[in-house]
């Protein structure tokens, strides 16, 4: 330990080179590992540069910070936010055996001011020699106001760059102060086909299973689909499985013992994909409550895109529902944002909320056949031309034309409303929208009513 700094993170934690000490490869992550082959395998498979990284691309490319202050030429302190599993641990260990630098840990678990000062205290001197120093703090985000607010000195004169790992959204877990001194470079859940190139490198590796089993393809489908975008998450269930094998096998029934998850038949891009989502939407349109958060649980399980239920709620919110219950749209969009700024695992809440209430809303298909019957008579030629007194007024020479001459401004009337043309005159009288007696549009429907009869004069 680093001058007696207690609360630096141990080598026995695998991640990273001894504090304190110079970066070296002999004596870094990959050291480690090799003195310790019982290490858990998403220990032992961590990349071990730049180039065997998996995901996070967009981060990665050439001359971009990270990679620069990965490859010991960047002066940057960084925020790296994001899921567990994406690769923030990752990065740090590889920040670790960085050229010329020396590599401080602290967790904010145990830390506190006084740790945080010493390690200051260390850097500066070493400053003075010539070395810099890069201070990783785990979960920072769990650092008090104090605790950061000690930090900001270093990190502005670049004493120390900070680079802090935390799965909660900077902007609202670290100080104004040492967020606008930082880059935040926001790392993305891994895309299943990362997860699989993850485990694909695991099986064969000599760092991991050595080629030694076999795994199926259902198999590595079902650890992929669990993972949930999490690397760490399905190489531990890799492992375990691995270690369940008495034969060299791991097929789907071992992995789904092994993980105390059962696998959902159901694929992505496939028959399953689109069948139960249409049993899904066909539930909700029949007000079969416990149908639909079946199959939505259905879908959540088996990993479909978030966002693709999203979607199909707020299509369903106005094609099925519509005017009936006119906050289902609104629900549903609500829910829509709630899987973008929140994500999972929350957002199944507000899916499932989108659901029960599209569910149990009174339907009406009026909004629908109100918009397919107008456009049915555009496509049929029903398009003439806008009555002048409709026409914009505002031009130069407008008004020489006629257009906007004889408009009936509807506020200037009781009630707001005044008999005027508004349609074409090939479609005058034509009644598109027909309410339902369902829910709201009860109260619509004998409203559209009156509103026809004094717009029309009738």
């Amino acid at each position: 330990m680093s001058e007696g700094l207690g609360t630096l993170l141990d080598v026995s934690d695998q991640l990273f080179d001894v504090p304190g000490e110079p970066a070296d490869p002999e004596r870094g992550l990959d050291a480690v590992v090799r003195r310790d082959p019982g290490a858990p395998l998403a220990v032992r498979m961590r990349p071990r540069s730049l180039d065997e990284v998996i995901g996070q691309q967009h981060l990665l490319g050439p001359g971009s910070p990270l990679r620069r202050l990965v490859e010991g030429s960047g002066a940057a302190s960084v925020l790296l936010y994001g899921p567990p599993g994406t690769g923030k641990t990752t990065l740090a260990s590889l920040l670790s055996q960085a050229t010329g630098r020396r590599f401080e840990a602290l967790s904010a678990l145990s830390a506190g001011v006084k740790e945080v000062r010493a390690v200051i205290d260390l850097a500066r001197k070493r400053l003075a020699v010539g070395e810099q120093t890069v201070l990783f703090i785990d979960e920072v985000h769990r650092f008090s106001k104090t605790q950061q607010d000690a930090l900001l000195a270093a990190v502005e004169n670049r004493i120390v760059l900070l680079v802090g790992a935390t799965t909660e959204n900077p902007s609202f877990s670290v100080v104004s102060p040492l967020l606008s001194r930082s880059l935040v470079l926001q790392l993305q859940s891994l895309t299943t086909d990362d997860i699989r190139a993850v485990l694909e490198r695991a099986i064969a590796d000599e760092r991991g299973l050595a080629g030694e089993y076999t795994v199926t393809e259902e198999a590595l489908d079902h650890i992929v689909r669990v993972a949930g975008g999490d690397a760490r998450r399905a190489l531990t269930a890799l492992e375990a499985s691995a270690e369940s094998s008495l034969d060299g096998t791991v097929d789907l029934e071992l992995v789904e013992a092994s993980v105390d998850k059962a696998a959902v038949r159901y694929d992505r891009a496939g028959d399953q994909h689109y069948d139960v989502i249409s049993a899904f939407i066909k539930s909700i349109r029949g007000s079969d409550v416990d149908a639909a958060l079946h199959y939505l649980a259905r879908m959540l399980t088996a990993g479909e895109d978030p966002r693709f239920i999203a979607r199909r709620l707020m299509i369903h919110a106005s094609e099925d529902v519509g005017m009936a219950d006119p906050m289902a749209l609104q629900t549903a969009t609500a829910a829509a944002q709630v899987v973008q700024l929140v994500g999972l695992p929350e957002a199944k809440l507000a899916l499932a909320q989108a659901t029960i209430h599209l569910a149990t809303a009174p339907k009406s298909g009026a909004v629908t056949s109100a918009l397919a019957a107008a456009m049915s008579d555009i496509t049929a030629g029903k398009a003439g031309a806008v009555p002048p007194h409709l026409r914009d007024g505002h031009y130069a020479g407008a008004k020489a034309l006629g257009n906007a001459k004889g408009y009936k401004f509807p506020h200037n009337h009781r009630g707001g409303v005044v008999a005027q043309q508004y349609p074409p005159d090939e479609i005058v009288g034509t009644d598109y929208y027909e309410p339902t007696d369902h829910g709201f549009e009860r109260e619509v429907g004998s409203r559209v009513s009156k509103l026809r009869r004094i717009i029309r004069g009738s």
